[in-house]
C-alpha cells in the first residue's frame, strides 16, 4: 500500500513522537509513506473563520499534490482530516468551485477531485484490517484500560465526511481490542478537547480538557489515546492547566494512537518517542503484563 504522506504541522514540530511512531507502524505494516515537502498546514479551522475559499483552496492545493501523484492522501490528525476532507466537499459548489479554481489557475494547480483522505485510524481498520493487525501482535495490551478520544473532526459533520456515529464510534475500540488492551467507554470520548477555546478563553478550554479526563479515570481508565496532535496537546501537553481548572491531580498518561499501535507490534518507547510527554507514559507501561515477543 502506498500513500501520500501528510503528517501536518504539530508532528514536525512539537509532536515529533507522533511522526516517529506513525512511521514505525507503517514500516511494520508494509505501508510506503510517500513525502511531498510542499504540502501546507491545512488551516487547523482557524484560516476558516477568516476566509472559506482561501481555506478551501489552501487545502486543495495538498489535494491536488497527492492527485498528481496518483495517490491517496494519509492523514495523522482529526483537524487536518476533517479540513482536507470539507474542501473535497464544499467544491461540489459551483461559486466555491469557481472562486477556488481562479485562485489556483496562476499557480498552474488543477484538481478533478479524485483524492480520498483517510486518516491512520481508518486505515488501520478498514485497509489492513483488524484481524491482519492482531496476527501481527508481539506484545499484547493486556492488563491495560485505554480510553479512545477520537476529538471532533474525525467524526463530525458526520453526514458530509461520511464516518462512522458522532455518538457511538467504535472503531478506535475495536482496534484497542485487537492490540490486547480493555477498551474504555465513556462520555468525554466524542466531545471537544478545548483547544481551539484555549485561545479565546483557556480557563474555559482547560476545564474541558479537565472534564473529559475526569471521565475517562472515573470509568477505569489507565490511560487515553487520541487519533488528533490538537487532542493531545490539550490533554497532555496542558494536563496540569487542566488539572488547575477541576480543582484535583489527573496523573493521566496519553498516548497517540500510533504509539498504542507500535507498543504491541513491538516498538519500543524510543522509538516511539514515549519520552516526549509531559505526562509520564510509565504507568500505563507497567501495566503490561509481559514484554514482546521475537
Amino acid at each position: 500500500m502506498k500513500l501520500a504522506y501528510y503528517p501536518g504541522c504539530v508532528a514536525q514540530e512539537s509532536g515529533k513522537e507522533l511522526d516517529m511512531a506513525t512511521r514505525w507502524v507503517c514500516r511494520s505494516l508494509g505501508i510506503e509513506l510517500v513525502e511531498f515537502p510542499k504540502f501546507s498546514c491545512c488551516g487547523s479551522g482557524f484560516s476558516d473563520e477568516a476566509n472559506e475559499v482561501l481555506t478551501v483552496a489552501l487545502n486543495v492545493r495538498n489535494l491536488a499534490l497527492a492527485e498528481g501523484a496518483g495517490l491517496d492522501l494519509l492523514t495523522i490528525c482529526s483537524t487536518c482530516t476533517g479540513m482536507l476532507n470539507l474542501a473535497n466537499v464544499r467544491l461540489a459548489d459551483p461559486k466555491v468551485r469557481t472562486r477556488v479554481d481562479a485562485a489556483l489557475k496562476p499557480l498552474g494547480i488543477g484538481y478533478r477531485g479524485t483524492t480520498k483522505v483517510k486518516h491512520l485510524l481508518k486505515v488501520l481498520t478498514d485497509d489492513v484490517g483488524i484481524d491482519a493487525i492482531r496476527a501481527k501482535v508481539r506484545r499484547p495490551l493486556a492488563g491495560l484500560k485505554v480510553g479512545a478520544f477520537y476529538g471532533c473532526h474525525l467524526l463530525r459533520p458526520a453526514d458530509e465526511l461520511e464516518s462512522e456515529s458522532a455518538e457511538e464510534p467504535e472503531s478506535f475500540e475495536k482496534l484497542l481490542s485487537a492490540l490486547g488492551a480493555t477498551p474504555v467507554y465513556y462520555r468525554g470520548r466524542v466531545m471537544c478537547c478545548g483547544f481551539p477555546i484555549q485561545f479565546v478563553k483557556p480557563e474555559v478550554g482547560s476545564r474541558i480538557a479537565g472534564r473529559q479526563i475526569v471521565d475517562a479515570k472515573a470509568h477505569g481508565a489507565d490511560a487515553m489515546a487520541t487519533p488528533c496532535p490538537l487532542c493531545h496537546i490539550s490533554l497532555d501537553a496542558y494536563q496540569n492547566k487542566a488539572e488547575k481548572a477541576v480543582g484535583r491531580p489527573l496523573d493521566m498518561p496519553v498516548f497517540h494512537l500510533p504509539q498504542v499501535v507500535g507498543l504491541a507490534l513491538g516498538a519500543t518507547p524510543d522509538e516511539l518517542g514515549l519520552a516526549r510527554h509531559l505526562v509520564p507514559t510509565d504507568p500505563a507501561l507497567a501495566k503490561l503484563s509481559r514484554p514482546a515477543t521475537a
